[in-house]
């Protein structure tokens, strides 16, 4: 058994995806995942449209009336991308569990305990990626466990076995974020100057602490259905109370004033 006290994570470089849905495939199979996605969406060729319950890896089909390197007036460009739940440091879904039912893993990730789950939803509103959600049949929240029980075998997530690419890789975090950050030169030195990363620190996504999923981009995070600036509701939490004290007592002056206006004028 390896060493489960290191921090494990997802690095998805978007620029190798050929958009197979392999890491679909393997993720339904090996959790046993109910079917979704059987319907046509006319979303291009995307028939899952999104994260949800059933559905913990998404292959994004982007059609971009946008060339890539080419001055052809009628040509287009794909962006192919596997999304999944980020298990952020920072994670709005483990803040907002009244139950319990979120926790930390030895492995850093972020799992949902289905035994424990009640149901109530706070962890759906709470996330900043719109990547948990409840499952319809019995309410419970469900989303990527990042593979758990393979971990605890000594053995990577499914997806990031079966993708033929290695556009999905999993590892050690520290080595992953060194790993990207040289995929990102080795990009840009060869003229491919809009390759960046996207959550692989805590300085570019403050809102989150860092994401331990964090990918390599061509666009901008709205193309890939990413937030720019994502941020865990429950950081602003002093904010608003702060806010609301101010409001409060702003209320509570033009309540005095009113009054003495009042007093006065009745004297006049």
């Amino acid at each position: 058994m390896s060493d489960m006290s290191i921090r494990k994570g997802f690095f998805t470089d978007t620029t190798l995806c050929i958009g197979c849905k392999a890491c679909e495939v393997a993720c339904k199979q090996w959790n046993q995942l109910p079917e979704d996605g059987l319907l046509f969406t006319g979303m291009s060729y995307d028939n899952t449209v999104r994260l949800g319950a059933s559905t913990w890896r998404h292959v994004a089909f982007i059609e971009r009336p946008v060339p890539i390197r080419t001055q052809d007036a009628g040509a287009f460009s794909w962006l192919f991308s596997s999304d999944v739940c980020k298990h952020c440091a920072r994670a709005g879904c483990l803040e907002s569990c009244p139950t319990g039912a979120i926790i930390r893993t030895e492995f850093d990730s972020v799992y949902v305990q289905p035994d424990v789950c009640n149901g109530c939803g706070y962890c759906v509103v709470n996330c900043p990626f719109g990547v948990i959600d409840r499952r319809e049949d019995d309410g419970r929240a469900w989303k990527c466990t990042l593979c758990y029980d393979r971990l605890r075998a000594d053995m990577q997530p499914a997806c990031a076995k079966a993708c033929p690419t290695e556009s999905i890789q999993f590892g050690d975090l520290d080595e992953l974020r060194a790993r990207a950050e040289a995929r990102v030169d080795k990009l840009q030195e060869a003229g491919v100057r809009e390759a960046y990363l996207y959550g692989a620190s805590e300085t570019e996504q403050p809102g989150t602490g860092g994401l331990n999923a964090f990918f390599l981009l061509l666009d901008k995070p709205e193309v890939y259905n990413l937030p720019p600036d994502p941020v865990v509701p429950t950081k602003k939490v002093k904010e608003a109370w702060t806010s609301m004290a101010f409001a409060a007592a702003g209320m509570a002056l033009a309540a005095v004033g009113s009054v003495l206006f009042s007093h006065q004028g009745s004297h006049t």
